[in-house]
């Protein structure tokens, strides 16, 4: 679910400088959104993902041509996010706009009536990214609920107050980056033990896990059965836009397998699966080949820290 989608667009340079003019190698352009990069990496995972949320017209038009949509056109207009990749080290420079406002009074629930309809035969329920000024934050939390009572795995990547609200779902999966786990949480982790401290109350709360993403330094994953971090055993180069959001889709796929996931093997593959997103250059791709390869090589650590 992307309540936000945008154009990504991308712009390859040689060397970004800032006051600078710069002459463009390469344009690219693509429907994106957090929740259409994950619904991407999961059919490439080689499971069925529908993508739903707000839309234009012209959005849902474009995103039907490569995935199976299912959108409320609740938007005047679609934003777009612009990301500056440099060619000489990988970096890469975001700017992302806001979006536009929904000024329907029943997109809300028109939304969640449409996801409440697909509860039946689905595996799996993500929702990703911002929300569009006139949804309250409370949206996510309430269709997260329903999701769950109806036995969805259900995955909130979200932040601020939409965050916090979800949060109080019991059974639901967070997955924040370690900023979002600080605004969340009111402390500031600096080490793995102190993200899995940090997320303890959440998880008495009734959370089912809170996996914080940490960048190039891996991942931390509390449950009530225990916590682990994972990483690479050495940092990659490239674009870590949306490295998170294939995090997402390995995680939900593997939810979706298994009413049980075996903590430990689902972490690994969510580590290489978000390295392998850092070497595409665009969001909601992976190499994977890499994948395979980099999996067995994840180094696993359990954490002494207790959750329960």
């Amino acid at each position: 679910m992307t309540m936000n989608p945008a154009y990504d667009m991308t712009y390859r340079v040689e060397r970004f400088e800032r006051g600078q003019a710069h002459r463009v190698r390469s344009v690219e352009q693509r429907i994106g959104g957090k929740g259409i990069n994950v619904t991407r990496v999961l059919n490439q995972l080689g499971k069925y993902a529908r993508a739903t949320g707000f839309s234009d017209h012209a959005f849902a038009a474009a995103a039907e041509l490569e995935m199976p949509v299912d959108f409320v056109h609740a938007l005047p207009w679609v934003r777009r996010t612009v990301v500056i990749s440099e060619s000489e080290d990988g970096t890469a420079t975001a700017l992302w706009e806001p979006g536009a406002r929904v000024s329907n009074p029943h997109a809300a629930e028109q939304l969640s009536v449409r996801v409440a309809g697909m509860l039946p035969e689905i595996a799996g329920l993500v929702i990703s990214g911002s929300l569009p000024g006139g949804i309250e934050p409370s949206l996510p939390a309430e269709i997260a609920r329903t999701a769950i009572a109806a036995d969805v795995p259900t995955i909130c990547d979200v932040d601020g107050e939409a965050l916090r609200l979800a949060a109080q779902v019991p059974g639901i999966v967070l997955i924040p980056d370690e900023t979002e786990l600080q605004r969340l949480t009111g402390t500031r982790p600096t080490t793995a033990d102190d993200i899995v401290i940090a997320a303890k109350p959440l998880i008495d709360n009734g959370v089912r896990a809170v996996i914080a993403t940490r960048g190039a330094e891996g991942i931390v994953a509390a449950t009530a059965d225990g916590a682990w971090s994972a990483a690479l055993a050495e940092p990659l180069a490239g674009n870590p836009t949306g490295a998170g959001d294939a995090a997402v889709a390995a995680v939900i796929a593997a939810l979706a397998s298994a009413s049980r996931p075996d903590w430990p093997a689902v972490l690994a593959d969510v580590v290489a699966t978000s390295a392998a997103a850092v070497v595409v250059p665009v969001a909601g791709e992976i190499d994977r080949g890499l994948r395979t390869r980099l999996t067995p090589t994840i180094q696993v650590r359990e954490l002494g820290t207790p959750c329960r």
